[in-house]
């Protein structure tokens, strides 16, 4: 089933039918327990989104822009970002949050500061970022997740299908913390 879905998330447009049918065979089928360590490793790094249930823009999935989130919950750190696949990923939109694992299955997001990352000019990067005052609760209940594939849905009920980047580093992705 994973593997079917996948495959389906790298089509052009997949049929939403068979990605509900999919999505929820792997929900029924996951024991999802955030204090397991081998949970935790996996849901460490970079995820791409492949798939969402929204209809904001920033997260529909575009041949032309990649909608990335790192994840480091052993530091409490994560991050959105979005900005143009290589090679002209020099500079992306980031919003950084702080995360908080709420076992069983809820990641609780506090998001803290936002706006541009990058680009890199003779050893030194941009870093245009400025505090958010976040008004509202926030979280994703991861509801499947394995070495490849995250499905969360949000505090608002949208769903999110993620797929893995192994060749991208969460620690080079993330800027250094601000201090205080």
């Amino acid at each position: 089933m994973e593997s079917e879905l996948l495959a389906l998330l790298d089509s052009a447009k997949p049929n939403r039918d068979k990605l509900d049918e999919l999505i929820k065979a792997l929900e029924a089928a996951a024991s999802i327990d955030l204090r397991n360590a081998h949970q935790q490793q996996q849901l460490e790094g970079v995820w791409e989104l492949r798939w969402s249930s929204s209809k904001q823009p920033y997260l529909q999935v575009q041949p032309w822009l990649e909608n990335l989130q790192v994840l480091m919950p052993s530091q409490g750190r994560g991050m959105n970002l979005l900005r143009l696949p290589p090679p002209l990923a020099v500079a992306g939109v980031a919003v950084e949050a702080e995360l908080t694992l709420e076992p069983p299955q809820r990641v609780q997001v506090r998001f803290r500061r936002g706006g541009l990352l990058g680009p890199q000019l003779a050893g030194w990067k941009a870093n245009v970022m400025t505090g958010i005052q976040q008004s509202f609760p926030a979280w994703l209940d991861i509801t499947a997740l394995s070495d490849e594939l995250r499905i969360c849905r949000g505090q608002n009920g949208t769903i999110f299908c993620l797929r893995k980047r192994h060749d991208l580093s969460a620690q080079a992705l993330l800027p250094p913390l601000a201090k205080p």
